[in-house]
């Protein structure tokens, strides 16, 4: 399928929009109310630092919602403004954030239904309106909303829509698509149905695993055994490996992402030499740049004297785990929780350690003086993270108070 001519048809279709309704200034003040923070503003003021009897707080120079969460987020609330009758839908989550889609929700948006692990669109009915959260939607999703004559409401991060155009100029040239992903993540999902022949990859193990191949040969049984949920139909090893272009989910880890490019660059180097490698190595720079700034943030903020260190996002958020890696790769306890109410009394917390279920711990703040880094996955309000960081003080302290509001958004 050509997927260049169908988004050009679906972008100038009358049902498409994907700039919102010129009414930022409607909701502006709604969005403040819900997700912004004077305690954070304070603590920026002060160098990202906080001191309250015997807990510092530490932030992250860069955290939190990313210019593409904001445009999504303040996106679907213009829709229900735009449309304050009509059945509007989200085929998946808006962003990976249980607090805002909570707020989605009040506000009489629908979720689009999982059953046996796919999505039913079985109640979505021409006439209404359909929102493309930031991770955007597969081609496939794409062509039944427009084919039901549904307002679809773009709000694919510009990131992502960048990913898509260069896994379409892969295929346009015959060129297998090397993704840096997550095989279930929705971004990795939709961007694979935008690509040709595809291979997704997790990490750097799974990238030597294709480069060994690539240079020795090896069981096909095996190695189609491995990748079957993670290529394209009918996906030949020994041919498919040959001419080969590197994408990624926007949210992986920036320094993997660029190991694995350089992995399969020295990979087909050595295969073909290098006069040849132009015609079986396509890369483009598809790393966002929030999630870089984020990611850089947290490798300065981990230099520091920490005792303890504080992610906050939802669990299934890609960027916000990377997050977490750093500060264990450096040996400091991390601690991963969505929501300020995981936080509580008895010195107690219900973190998600990678990979693994929820635990709790207590206590889990030692005594004496402590600094404890905090910082957030680009799906985080700061409202959110304003209520962790005085849900810690008042577990380090028993009384601490900024005078603000901080209800919870539960």
């Amino acid at each position: 399928m050509n997927t260049q001519a169908f988004r050009r048809t679906l972008h100038h279709s009358g049902n498409y929009n994907r700039r919102g309704f010129g009414r930022a200034n409607e909701v502006a003040s709604t969005l403040e109310n819900a997700y912004q923070c004077d305690l954070i503003q304070q603590i920026r003021a002060n160098s990202d630092k906080l001191t309250q009897g015997r807990l510092t707080i530490h932030l992250a120079e860069a955290f939190g919602f990313c210019w593409g969460v904001e445009r999504a987020v303040a996106m679907a609330y213009e829709t229900r403004r735009h449309f304050p009758k009509e059945r509007i839908w989200i085929t998946n989550e808006i962003i990976h954030n249980p607090s805002v889609n909570r707020h989605l929700r009040q506000m009489g948006v629908l979720f689009v239904p999982i059953l046996e692990g796919r999505k039913d669109f079985s109640a979505v009915e021409q006439g209404d309106v359909v929102i493309l959260p930031a991770f955007g939607a597969t081609v496939d999703e794409m062509q039944l909303l427009n084919q039901r004559q549904c307002t679809i409401v773009d709000t694919t991060c510009p990131w992502v829509s960048k990913v898509w155009s260069a896994v379409e100029r892969h295929k346009k040239r015959d060129f297998t698509s090397i993704i840096h992903g997550k095989v279930k993540h929705e971004e990795t999902l939709a961007t694979s149905s935008f690509a040709g022949t595809y291979l997704v990859v997790l990490n750097l193990e799974e990238a030597r695993v294709v480069c060994d191949y690539i240079l020795s040969g090896g069981d096909r049984e095996a190695f189609l055994e491995r990748f079957k949920n993670a290529c394209s139909p009918g996906f030949d090893p020994d041919s498919d490996l040959v001419r080969l272009g590197v994408a990624n989910q926007t949210t992986m880890l920036k320094t993997e992402t660029e190991a694995i490019g350089r992995l399969f660059e020295q990979t087909l180097l050595r295969r073909y030499g290098p006069p040849s490698l132009k015609e079986h190595f396509l890369a483009f720079n598809t790393i966002c740049d929030a999630t870089q700034e984020r990611q850089d943030a947290m490798f300065s903020l981990v230099e520091e004297k920490l005792d303890l260190m504080v992610v906050i996002g939802g669990y299934n958020s890609s960027n916000t785990t990377h997050l977490q890696e750093i500060a264990m790769e450096r040996g400091i306890l991390s601690l991963h929780i969505d929501a300020p109410e995981r936080i509580g009394p008895g010195n107690a917390i219900e973190h998600k350690p990678l990979g693994q279920s929820l635990e709790r711990l207590s206590p889990f703040l030692p005594e004496g003086e402590i600094t404890v880094g905090v910082t957030s996955g680009a799906s985080t309000p700061d409202r959110v993270v304003g209520e962790t960081i005085c849900a810690l003080f008042e577990i380090a302290n028993d009384s601490f108070s900024d005078g603000a509001d901080h209800r919870p958004l539960h």
